[in-house]
């Protein structure tokens, strides 16, 4: 019901992936009168395995998280994680609040028993695939032992997702040097080198998109404002390549030409294609889709929650840090 778009964008982003997937059932959680127009076009099939669960109120895109769980329990957000919390549902995938989705979750949820906070991870463009990293904005800070426990989430995740059955884990600094970076960071460095993750030690923010590591760790201050910088070059860099192939004529008739290898261009970075980023360390699966996201994004969010629930990717997290205990 939020998001800037609301049902007209989410909707169809959702009916996209019901029919890509047979198996799949959907709960629409919203105002029906709002919600059941946008079914019209299902076959009587697909009809069957959507149901419109009905939630009078709607948390805005600028309430405080703490105002959402104390005055609006009959929410679409809080009403469809409820149902994660009670096994009627196996994901949730919202592009609502983010502050209020976290608390929520975290208080209708919990957490998984070892991670102390949640973390917000997503997959980003890089040389030869993707990149996982987190904390992409949920804590402005962390501690060393946090930054351990997002490194066994990424790297479950990277697994699951990205299917990579020994993900590489960096954590990002300064420099490469051990000498490089503040106390935190050393303290996570020397808890990463005694994990059993494959851990290859620092990268800089030059790294990032390089794809010689599979997941990339730090606090979502820092991780937050690297994510914003990438969004904003991505953007910076597209607009100028428009600027300079419609300059002039001859400019224009090259633009025609190199056509097919620009269109290949914009779909490697097309931000659409990476929307969809997992809360992880809750004990269920909750998927945060970009606020001003299209019914293609939203559809890409969806599929990374049918991924996520389908690999029990709370369950894994959970293994692995037992294993790490042992």
């Amino acid at each position: 019901m939020s998001g800037d778009h609301g049902p007209r964008v989410c909707v169809p982003g959702a009916l996209t992936v019901l029919r890509e997937s047979p198996t799949l059932e959907l709960v629409l959680v919203g105002q029906p009168a709002l919600l059941e127009p946008e079914l019209a076009s299902l076959s009587a099939a697909d009809r069957a395995r959507v149901r419109v669960l009905a939630a009078s109120q709607v948390v805005g895109m600028d309430e405080a998280p703490r105002e959402a769980i104390r005055r609006k329990k009959d929410s679409s957000l809080r009403r469809a994680l409820d149902l994660v919390a009670s096994g009627a549902a196996d994901a949730c995938v919202s592009s609502g609040n983010t502050g209020a989705l976290m608390s929520t979750a975290h208080f209708v949820l919990g957490m998984i028993e070892g991670i102390e906070r949640p973390a917000i991870i997503s997959a980003l463009p890089a040389v030869g695939g993707h990149t996982c990293m987190l904390d992409l904005g949920a804590n402005l800070s962390a501690t060393a032992e946090q930054l351990l426990q997002f490194a066994i989430m990424g790297a479950v995740v990277a697994e699951d997702l990205l299917a990579r059955p020994r993900p590489r884990v960096a954590l990002l600094n300064i420099g490469r040097e051990d000498i490089k970076g503040n106390e935190t960071v050393k303290a996570a460095h020397q808890y990463l080198l005694a994990s059993r993750l494959e851990y290859v030690g620092y990268v800089e923010g030059n790294d990032i998109c390089t794809g010689t590591v599979d997941v990339i760790v730090t606090d979502g201050f820092t991780g937050n404002v690297a994510l914003k910088a990438m969004e904003g070059l991505a953007h910076m860099i597209a607009g100028a390549v428009r600027e300079e192939f419609t300059a002039n004529p001859a400019r224009s008739l090259g633009a025609l030409a190199a056509g097919p290898a620009l269109a290949g261009l914009k779909k490697r970075l097309d931000p659409r294609r990476y929307n969809g980023a997992s809360m992880v360390g809750l004990a269920g699966v909750v998927i945060k889709s970009h606020g001003s996201a299209d019914a293609t994004a939203f559809a890409h969010a969806m599929r990374v929650g049918v991924l996520e629930a389908g690999n029990g990717v709370p369950s894994h997290i959970s293994a692995q840090l037992q294993a790490q205990a042992a």
